[in-house]
């Protein structure tokens, strides 16, 4: 994934400099593929963090069975 500067970069050098996609992948040393899909897009990448269960939940259920049997428990 690219970053939001090279996105914008990569699209500054094709749309205002007039670079071809083949300069500007050999200017910035990425892959041309990588050049074409910036170009593609009309908006910026965005990163998105994949959500990850949090170090208690495995162990939940058998918390809340203990907790059900010894309310007192702290």
């Amino acid at each position: 994934m690219i970053s939001l500067e090279d996105w914008a970069l990569i699209r500054h050098l094709h749309l205002s400099e007039g670079l071809s996609q083949r300069a500007i992948a050999r200017k910035l040393s990425i892959a041309r593929d990588t050049v074409a899909s910036a170009l593609a897009s009309d908006s910026p990448p965005k990163y998105e963090r994949a959500s990850s269960p949090s170090a208690i939940s495995e162990f939940e259920p058998r918390i809340r069975a203990l907790l059900s049997v010894y309310p007192g428990m702290p």
